[in-house]
């Protein structure tokens, strides 16, 4: 038996006394090199599951992410995720991902696919609609010009840009009933 090779010796026999450098390092992790290394770029965002709003480090090669982890520079998570968060990389690179719009009609059990622009018309039609029917001139005499038939809730992960992009838009279109996730 090679006592060399047992890390506890090694950890005592050499400079590395707390045994968090090359005293626990074997012939095999001596020449792994972190997945990291090899990204083109790391683009900061911020963790999409729930209001805490923790940093990520998103590491991406060829235009495509590779690896997701805490970020060290985040002062609210300060580098660290819980497992939602240290999973999201499966939004965008997971087998259950899907790449296309799924409707499922008033009263209906099955989903079908949509293209995105005939959704997005869909959607228009009905914000159209809903601000026709639920337009309000005047109320007790007082000009009002507001539809209480559209409302926002905003995601807890939206920044302050655009959250402000988000409340212009609703406010443009006569919605008084805009609150944020952050803030609930």
């Amino acid at each position: 038996m090679n006592i060399g090779k047992w890390p506890a010796l090694r950890q005592l026999t050499t400079n590395d006394p707390s045994g968090r450098g090359a005293a626990v390092k074997s012939a095999r992790t001596e020449h792994l090199t972190p997945r990291t290394v090899q990204a083109d770029s790391i683009a900061k965002s911020v963790c999409p599951y729930c209001a805490v709003g923790c940093g990520q480090n998103v590491f991406v090669r060829d235009k495509k992410v590779v690896h997701i982890e805490g970020d060290p520079d985040s002062p609210v998570s300060r580098g660290r995720l819980c497992p939602k968060g240290s999973a999201s990389l499966q939004l965008t690179t997971g087998d259950a991902r899907l790449y296309e719009v799924l409707y499922r009609r008033p009263h209906g059990t099955d989903w079908e696919a949509m293209d995105l622009d005939t959704a997005m018309d869909m959607v228009a039609d009905r914000v159209i609609k809903t601000r026709r029917e639920h337009w309000q001139w005047d109320q007790d005499g007082k000009r009002v010009r507001r539809t209480m038939g559209i409302a926002s809730l905003g995601g807890a992960t939206l920044d302050n840009e655009e959250n402000y992009l988000m409340k212009k838009l609703y406010t443009a279109m006569g919605a008084i009933q805009i609150e944020n996730q952050a803030r609930i």
